[in-house]
């Protein structure tokens, strides 16, 4: 479980143009106004009745959201603009006729081959055929099975969600877990509710499968198709944990041994399957051992030509980007436009730099980071790190409702969190990817293989700590409780979030309320279930977690009377963590800053205290505009608050901001001192 600080709807994030400064300048008398955009606030608006919308109100009435996107604002602009650097790195390593396999030759190959769509167009599912006649091939539960173990280790498995990962209550060894899999609409709702939307949904789907094989050949019986695998996928759906029960360490922590695991799924040959996934285990974790028992059931009950339809259909879905236009746009119009709401598709050189980045994304992190990340960003942002770590520390030793004994565990995990930022120490090899300029399917595949060895490679060896889990040019950042690190990659220190010229007002409502939501993350509901070294281990009093779980519920109830659409309420129990990072980061990123000479005085600019620039920022940060249906989604699947509510919740339970903008009593959004949210 990674807790990351933004999850947007369709995938996008990353960031913007890289204006790094060789010094830093935080002479609030000499101070740019351009860091805050004061034209985009509405001050019809009272700070106390919505925050959110006195600080973005006009940007968000006068913004209108790109057809290629399913968003516009803040992230979405840092995420397009750097999109627009790694292309032209990629361009250049393209032109450039480095030597094979050098750093150069493969990232720009592989751009160049993602790029060839005359070879595309001229390939169409050749490709994959070899793969489409090896289902065929199935005839009986057995066969099934086998296919899908065997497939993995060439990109090409099915309906086992596994990966090798450090063993949550044996933090420094890594263990093969399975999760729950096998279903394509973003989670079982979709498949189980009975309202006039999800049946809309549902009949598009049914239209996308029957386009999908029609595209491959089989229009004849695509449709009979269609139906099985909706019919298949909704069984599947049945036995999938709920977005909210995911999010609970404990019961997803159920570690067997492979005897015991096959008594539960008697139709699953686990010897034969882990012998096929190249593992050596006798012991296994099942977060949801439910799915697995409903698919050794299936496997059984329904019929061997429905699983081979299924089988089929994932591979074509999975790949459809890889293929001609008409299987891009089949797939666009089914899961960009129908569930997101985007109204064109993206340009195709976004979607490769995109496709480079995930399969190459140390090699072309490398290149990103030798051009955009100057070594004294870094040392500005631990600077940030070390300071806020350091209020945290005052903070938990100041809360009136945590024992001395709990206390100590605590500032102990505080101390241990590994800090990472911009780019690792050591980057990932990738010797054995083989990519050619006009074989983008077999680049593809290439990665994946390596993907997968490298993965399968760790199980049973020690964790390695040094390891990252996002490419140095992404947009945002993420909590690992299991390392109990923190980690910025090089894509988010850079405007709006960071900015050596800026004040510290500024940097400190952007980052620094950032470092202070990962830093939170380590004791919000989840992070608290694991220990310094980062064991799933109860380590608290249990009078202190009682404390906790009461403060906590008061944070659920609180985010659950948000809405927005057609009365669609937040999950307060699903974004509960999230809201918890929220609300800590930003009172600790406060405190921060007011141990800065700035954060000392009061002397103004463009009009606005220190203070109140403290809060435009964190609220500018977090301006962005969403499609409606792909807030639908969000609603439903996404543990962050909508952008509006990640503003509001978090300012109006602190005492700082009513201070700030001189908040009366009779404010719409007005919340007693008794009865604001505070944990952290």
């Amino acid at each position: 479980m990674k807790t990351k600080l933004f999850l947007p709807a369709a995938g996008v994030l990353l960031f913007a143009a890289c204006q790094n400064k060789s010094h830093q300048d935080t002479d609030v008398a000499n101070a740019r106004t351009e860091f805050f955009d004061k034209a985009g606030m509405d001050t019809t608006v009272k700070p106390g009745d919505n925050f959110f919308l006195y600080a973005n109100g006009k940007w968000m009435k006068n913004t209108e959201i790109p057809k290629t996107e399913t968003g516009w604002g803040s992230f979405y602009t840092l995420y397009n603009d750097n999109l627009k650097n790694l292309k032209s790195i990629l361009e250049n390593a393209s032109k450039a006729n480095a030597t094979k396999g050098s750093t150069e030759q493969k990232v720009g190959d592989f751009y160049t081959s993602g790029m060839d769509t005359l070879t595309i167009e001229k390939l169409g599912i050749e490709p994959i055929k070899p793969l489409l006649s090896k289902i065929d091939g199935i005839k009986n539960d057995k066969d099934l099975i086998n296919f899908v173990a065997d497939g993995y280790k060439d990109g090409e498995g099915d309906l086992l969600g596994f990966g090798v990962e450090p063993d949550d209550k044996l933090s420094t060894k890594n263990a093969l877990s399975f999760s729950q899999a096998g279903l394509t609409l973003p989670d079982r709702s979709y498949y189980l509710e009975q309202d006039d939307k999800a049946k809309k949904i549902r009949a598009e789907y049914i239209k996308y499968i029957t386009k999908i094989f029609s595209l491959a050949g089989d229009s004849a019986n695509a449709a009979k198709y269609a139906d099985n695998i909706l019919k298949l996928e909704t069984a599947i759906a049945q036995s999938h944990s709920t977005p909210v029960q995911l999010r609970d360490p404990q019961k997803n922590y159920n570690k067997m041994t492979v005897v015991d695991f096959q008594k539960q799924t008697p139709n699953i040959e686990w010897k034969s399957v882990l012998s096929k996934l190249g593992a050596s285990t006798d012991t296994v974790i099942v977060r949801q051992p439910k799915y697995y028992q409903t698919l050794s059931a299936l496997v059984k009950s329904q019929p061997i030509e429905i699983w081979k339809e299924k089988l089929k259909f994932d591979a074509l879905n999975r790949s459809a980007n890889a293929f001609t236009k008409k299987f891009r746009d089949a797939k666009f119009d089914f899961f960009s436009k129908t569930l997101y709401g985007q109204q064109a598709p993206t340009e195709r050189w976004k979607a490769i730099v995109n496709a480079t980045d995930r399969n190459l994304g140390e090699l072309l992190g490398q290149l990103y980071a030798e051009k955009y990340f100057k070594p004294e960003a870094k040392e500005r942002m631990l600077t940030l790190v070390n300071n806020l770590q350091k209020v945290y520390a005052e903070r938990i030793q100041k809360v009136d409702w945590m024992t001395p004994e709990t206390k100590k565990k605590a500032l102990e995990k505080l101390n241990a969190f590994i800090k990472k930022i911009g780019y690792p120490d050591k980057w990932k090899k990738y010797d054995d990817v083989e990519v050619s300029k006009n074989t983008y399917y077999a680049n593809l595949q290439s990665a994946s293989k390596h993907a997968y060895k490298e993965m399968m490679d760790k199980l049973g060896k020690n964790v390695d700590k040094t390891e990252w889990g996002m490419t140095p040019p992404t947009v945002n950042a993420y909590y690992n409780p299991s390392f109990n690190e923190i980690v910025f990659p090089a894509g988010i220190l850079q405007f709006p979030f960071f900015d050596f010229a800026a004040d510290d007002a500024i940097n400190y409502g952007a980052i620094g309320a950032v470092i202070g939501h990962e830093m939170t993350h380590g004791f919000d509901d989840q992070g608290r279930q694991y220990d310094a070294v980062g064991n799933l281990k109860e380590w608290w009093t249990k009078a202190d977690a009682d404390q906790f779980k009461a403060k906590a519920g008061k944070v659920e109830t609180f985010y659950n009377n948000f809405s927005l659409l057609d009365n669609q309420h937040v999950n307060g129990s699903l974004t509960l963590g999230e809201n918890l990072a929220d609300i800590g980061g930003l009172n600790i990123a406060y405190d921060a800053f007011k141990l800065t000479e700035q954060g000392k005085g009061d002397k103004k600019i463009d009009g606005f205290t220190p203070d109140q620039r403290f809060f435009l920022s964190f609220a500018q940060v977090w301006r962005i505009k969403n499609r409606d249906e792909s807030m639908r989604v969000r609603l439903k699947t996404d543990p962050h608050s909508p952008e509006m509510f990640r503003v509001n919740g978090p300012v109006y339970n602190m005492e700082a901001f009513y201070k700030a903008f001189n908040i009366p009593t009779t404010a719409k959004m007005y919340i007693t001192p008794a009865n604001r949210l505070g944990v952290w």
